[in-house]
């Protein structure tokens, strides 16, 4: 309390520097908070979905119950493809064939980048505060040591009361700091490692897809 006392009594740029890191930090657990339930809508989404589409005898079948799924990434994947598949059939005068499995694969990579990008959102702010945030508060940590330096300077003194505004501003920014910047790196590195086991399901399902598609329409 002592020194939060001693903090209210530094300069303006002392409470915007932790003005500042307390908005990022606010901001980066709401991130947290927004990444982590897509990421739980969407697994478990996403393993109902596989368990659908593993039984089905025919896509037709998935299409009808995709709209209490569609927060699954995989979903996007099958529109995408089964989308293609409706085309090339119509295309071909309604027989039930396709001319080119390529284009099915192209629609499927496309809807996965799409899928990938609506899972990453938010997640490069998470980086953007964990490498910032530190830098500002180093920031803050040197104006209050020139703070205490210049009041040694003027007053001629080097007691605790002379220069405790300027480190007490310096502790607090630096400490503000951190607690802005670790919980925001250690949640981007765990996103990402979610975001790459996303990117090998898509994988794996586009794959899966595929050989079904090929098996039933060529």
């Amino acid at each position: 309390m002592e020194l939060w006392a001693a903090f209210e009594h530094s300069g303006w740029v002392g409470k915007a520097v932790l003005a500042t890191l307390i908005l990022f930090s606010v901001l980066s657990w709401a991130t947290m908070l927004l990444v982590w339930r897509r990421f739980k809508r969407s697994d478990r989404a996403s393993r109902r979905f596989m368990a659908l589409f593993r039984k089905a005898k025919r896509l037709l079948d998935v299409q009808s119950a995709l709209p209490a799924l569609s927060s699954s990434a995989l979903v996007g994947l099958f529109r995408a493809g089964y989308a293609e598949i409706e085309a090339q059939i119509a295309h071909a005068g309604g027989a039930q064939t396709i001319r080119s499995l390529d284009s099915v694969e192209r629609s499927l990579i496309r809807a996965s980048r799409i899928e990938a990008a609506r899972l990453s959102r938010f997640v490069p702010f998470l980086a953007t505060c964990a490498a910032a945030t530190p830098f500002i508060g180093l920031f803050g940590t040197v104006w209050g040591i020139m703070g205490a330096f210049a009041n040694i300077g003027a007053t001629g003194s080097t007691s605790i009361t002379a220069v405790a505004p300027g480190i007490s501003e310096a502790l607090i920014n630096t400490a503000a700091g951190l607690f802005a910047a670790i919980p925001a790196l250690i949640a981007y590195n765990a996103f990402v490692q979610h975001l790459r086991r996303a990117r090998g399901e898509m994988e794996d399902f586009t794959l899966e897809f595929l050989n079904l598609t090929e098996r039933n329409f060529m």
